[in-house]
């Protein structure tokens, strides 16, 4: 059974997108590995990179050629300043050479030696290989990003279907919601409960609780860079960021000096409907503008998605529980990591694969199952609250302008946030009895829309507004 951890599903990294960028960056620290431990690092002489399928469509605008640079030079994408990246792009882009593994410099021009090729190949349609010339021999090696920055290779893994499976070792193996429920019912628990118990089996409570802090701590400095940052996003669309102009017209008069203290004056500030509705877009917006700025952000559960749990747990935190603690966003990012865990293992948290119903949709879904739980719901209507949101996320394209998580991406965070609020509170008033349509199958039917969608709905920047909206009309 498939084992992933609520960290697995939320992790650091730096945008604009998981499978674009977080995911080669991965791909090449271990490709890097690989090369050590087989004692071949540094007899490399040279070295290229192959970008096929999506990666290659819409690499440019994923800046995956950015994040390979990175990945080869040894940056850690959960610490590198950020302000550093352009000076360390720049810096192989004028030299033509590339400090391997910040070890070794080798002679290598992005130009030629990271190679988009539109072909795709058969397991996935994000795949990378790296190539190093040791000895006049050419050594490849393939991975494939499949989502939400996870990294696979092909002859390492058991597929099935194009789904990755681990081994399971959690007390309380789950694969699917019937699964969660089950274990809910008999330990008498509430999911983050269950949930918890499967973490703690693999880690320290200290650990847990460090590692959660440190997400949200990414996710709320990162809601607060956005909503205080102005201009035009960078990528040449010019778009303008809107999380600013937004909270201009929202913020108060309370002096802040950090971004705890800022939350603080936000909870003082006028809730009536309409500036709920525009705080909560402001939350999502001000995230994934920062995402599109090579920006550091969490996974949940892709960059490209990373607006909408961050921006319904602000919602709950300023508008419904201003005694909130941190018991609460660990209850919050515990249910909602378990709910995109069953997706991926289900269905698919990858807009290569699945479109953007596999990113905003699951999402939605996430967010809305744990906002039901922190908002006094059951297990069973928490199920149901993530069912509600998904349902009206199915078919959702990726079609990107350009390649740039920017448009319609970033909007549709804030749309996600939203669903997944009124998705909660439907949930509530809801009778687990009375649902005709349970998780899982919603899952197995976003899977099967998910195989039958056409390939230029799949973020290869080949269909819907991508070829409907002109460049040139930006």
């Amino acid at each position: 059974m498939e084992c992933i951890s609520v960290f697995d599903m939320l992790k650091i990294g730096i945008g604009p997108s998981s499978s674009h960028t977080l995911g080669p960056w991965r791909a090449a620290e271990r490709w890097i590995k690989e090369l050590k431990e087989t004692n071949k690092f540094h007899k490399v002489e040279s070295i290229t990179v192959d970008l096929f399928g999506s990666l290659s469509l819409t690499g440019k605008g994923h800046a995956t050629d950015y994040a390979v640079m990175l990945g080869l030079s040894g940056a850690n994408p959960e610490t590198i300043p950020t302000d550093d990246i352009p000076n360390i792009i720049l810096k192989i882009k004028s030299t033509n050479i590339i400090s391997f593994n910040n070890e070794k410099a080798l002679s290598f021009n992005p130009e030629k030696n990271i190679v988009f090729n539109r072909k795709f190949l058969p397991f996935h349609s994000n795949a990378i290989q790296f190539s190093a010339i040791i000895n006049g021999r050419n050594l490849k090696s393939t991975y494939y990003s499949i989502g939400g920055g996870f990294v696979v290779q092909e002859e390492r893994k058991i597929s099935k279907a194009n789904k990755i499976i681990f081994y399971c070792t959690f007390p309380y193996p789950i694969e699917t919601g019937h699964d969660l429920l089950k274990y809910c019912n008999e330990l008498n628990k509430s999911i983050s409960e269950v949930v918890l118990e499967n973490e703690k089996s693999i880690r320290p409570i200290e650990t847990i609780d460090f590692e959660l802090h440190r997400i949200w701590n990414t996710m709320l400095e990162c809601i607060y860079i956005g909503c205080h940052t102005e201009g035009n996003l960078p990528g040449g669309l010019n778009v303008r960021r809107r999380a600013y102009d937004t909270y201009q017209t929202l913020k108060g008069d309370i002096p802040y000096h950090s971004p705890q203290e800022w939350l603080e004056t936000i909870r003082k500030t006028e809730v009536k409907f309409r500036q709920i509705l525009k705080w909560v877009s402001c939350f999502a917006l001000s995230i994934n503008e920062v995402n599109a700025s090579l920006g550091r952000v969490v996974t949940a559960p892709t960059n490209g998605s990373a607006g909408v749990i961050p921006a319904v747990l602000m919602y709950y935190l300023v508008i419904e529980n201003h005694k909130a603690d941190f018991n609460h966003i660990k209850q919050f990012l515990l249910v909602a990591g378990e709910i995109g865990s069953i997706f991926k293992k289900g269905a698919t948290i990858s807009a290569a694969m699945g479109g953007c119903q596999a990113e905003i949709g699951v999402s939605s879904s996430m967010a809305a199952a744990a906002l039901c739980e922190l908002l006094g719901g059951t297990p069973e209507q928490v199920l149901v609250a993530a069912e509600i949101a998904m349902e009206h996320h199915l078919g959702l394209t990726c079609d990107p302008i350009g390649g740039l998580v920017q448009i319609p991406c970033i909007e549709r965070n804030a749309m996600g946030a939203i669903k997944a609020i009124n998705a909660a509170e439907m949930a509530l008033d809801t009778n687990p009895k009375n649902v005709k349509v349970p998780l899982d199958k919603v899952i197995s039917t976003m899977w099967e829309t998910a195989k039958d969608m056409n390939t230029k709905y799949k973020e290869t920047s080949e269909g819907g507004l991508a070829v409907g909206v002109n460049l040139s009309d930006c």
